[in-house]
Order: structure tokens, then sequence, then C-alpha cells
């Protein structure tokens, strides 16, 4: 595994405006040579057969935040009308049975708390209660200060079904123009994953014990694994496009929950080509792409190289396409 040191002002805290202006490294694999582009300029880089198959979850307002940000009830899962699975800060305030007041109007309820400190929570509204709405935001990664403003930006232009707890940001560099674009000389493919938290974890034993990794569940619509199942090289837009069909090819399946592990020596049944963001070293993202490079010494050299020619990083950061 790649390690690397990356100086804090590259860390992008916020997108490029216009989406499709940040930069874009281009990695050949047959020639490994590296070319330093511009987004919008992605579609000269593409195979000339390839169908870009792109990732339409939507991230929810997820991100409950009380009194200033100082209490917060991250939602994983809605369990029925008014009770939640979530994460909770501060964890001291949340004990088992008992309420805490987030408003005159609103308390919520700790009914359980599970082996990883996760609470179940029955709040005393519904969850389409119109005044919880003021409390709901997108939840922006932990690097990145929380912003509202930039809400919109952290949605990719084509995301529709609502699902995920993270943006797949590989597709953010995409705007509706450049959609179009591309869209005249290639074919585009829409599924869904709907990204978890566990995407972005630091990788644990049982990890690599298992060869597995967190569930996510997953959607190819029956026209799109028709138009999949002919379409002669495939470039998946992000490591959660890339698990979607990975995870299809080896189970035969269109639907359902993956736990899917690629690291390298994975050999890939599905993806040709990828487009991604730059990822945080010890996850499973970074694993992916350098088991896609096939070369930890190349992994090391395009992120040295991104590093020094001042790529921004993460998720509102530069993007990387490897043919």
């Amino acid at each position: 595994m790649i390690n690397f040191a990356l100086p804090k002002e590259l860390v992008a805290q916020e997108p490029a405006r216009p989406r499709d202006s940040a930069r874009l490294l281009v990695y050949d694999r047959k020639t490994k040579t590296i070319t330093d582009a511009v987004f919008h300029d992605i579609e000269q880089y593409l195979m000339n057969d390839t169908t870009l198959v792109v990732n339409n979850s939507k991230v929810e307002n997820c991100r409950y935040l009380f009194e200033d940000g100082k209490i917060e009830i991250f939602v994983l899962e809605k369990l029925d009308t008014t009770s939640v699975r979530a994460m909770v800060r501060p964890g001291k305030k949340f004990k088992l049975g008992s309420s805490v007041q987030l408003t005159d109007w609103l308390t919520a309820t700790v009914t359980a708390i599970d082996d990883e400190g996760l609470r179940t929570l029955q709040l005393s509204v519904p969850h389409d209660d119109e005044r919880l709405k003021a409390y709901e935001h997108v939840p922006l990664p932990p690097y990145i200060a929380q912003n509202d403003k930039l809400a919109k930006e952290y949605q990719t232009v084509y995301a529709r079904p609502l699902g995920s707890k993270a943006a797949p940001t590989a597709g953010l560099h995409f705007t509706d123009e450049l959609m179009a674009k591309i869209g005249q000389n290639h074919r585009i493919a829409e599924v869904t994953l709907h990204v978890g938290l566990g995407t972005f974890a630091p990788l644990s034993e049982e990890n690599y014990k298992s060869e597995t990794l967190h569930k996510e569940s997953y959607v190819i619509p029956v026209e799109v694994e028709a138009e999949l199942e002919k379409a002669p090289h495939i470039t998946a837009v992000g490591t959660t496009s890339a698990r979607t069909l990975e995870s299809w090819k080896k189970s035969g399946e269109t639907s359902g929950d993956t736990d899917i592990f690629i690291q390298p020596g994975y050999e890939f049944k599905a993806v040709d080509s990828l487009i991604t963001n730059f990822h945080l070293p010890g996850t499973s993202l970074l694993l992916m792409v350098e088991a896609l490079i096939g070369s930890a010494s190349e992994m090391q050299r395009i992120y040295d190289h991104a590093i020094a020619e001042k790529y921004r990083f993460y998720s509102f950061g530069d993007a990387m396409l490897v043919l």
C-alpha cells in the first residue's frame, strides 16, 4: 500500500468553478505516461468505443445539527417513522435510556447502543416533520468545514435517487454541457450505489482476513445491464461505479448488497478505465485504484507527481483518468 504526506493546502475546501475546470491527470497503463490536462477536455482521452458508467445516487440531508453544531445526530438509517440508527456527538450526552432535549419541540430517546457505539434513537416527531428541515444538512466530509452554500455542489448534476451518506465524488466534475457533449459520441449508462460512510474508513485486519468490506446497496436497471453486456469497453466514473460493476460481474446479480473488497491482485472483469479523485491513504478506495494500475511503484509515482504539481485532493479536488 502506498503512503504519502499531503500538504494541508492541497486538501480542497471548495470545488473548482465551473466544475469541469478541475485539473485532470491522465495515466496510460500501456505506456506508463502521465499527462496533465483539464477535465473539460476529458472526451479527447476517452477510448472511442467506451461506455461511460455513472453512479446517480443522491446524497441525503442526513447530518442533523443542533445548538450551533455542538450536538450532532448523523442518521445512518431510518428504521420506522420516528426511529433512526445514528452516530452521535457528544457521545456522553446520549446514554442508554436518556432523553436528550434538542429543541423546545424535539427530543431523542436512546433505546439501544451497539458494540460500535451507534445509537438507536426514538425521535419525538416523525421524520417528515417540516420543522426538522432547518436542522438537516448535507454531510460534507470531516476535512471540509460545514458550509450549506456548498450543498448543491456536493451533488452530481445527474443525481436522482436519495440514499448516499457521501457523494460519488468523481462525478462532481461533470457539467450538464459536458455530459451532453460526451453523449454525442459515447454511450452513458446510469447505475445506483448508495455510498456508506464505510467507503472512507481506514482498513482493519478483519477486512483483510475476511476479504470483505462494509456493505453498500446497488442497482443496475435491466436495460442498462443489456447495454453493458454488449459494451466493448467500459469507463467507470468513480470507485462506487466500479464497485457496482465488479459486484455485478462477480455475483451475476443486478441488485443487492455488496461487500466486495478490490485490492492489488484483483482481476477486473467489467471495468477497463476509471475516472477517480485523489484518495486518503489507508483506504479501500486507494487500494482499488492501485489494483487497476497494477503496480504500487507506479501508483506512488502518480501520487508523487500529483503532489509535486499541486493537484487538489479529496472530495472537492481534481481528477485522474486511468486508461
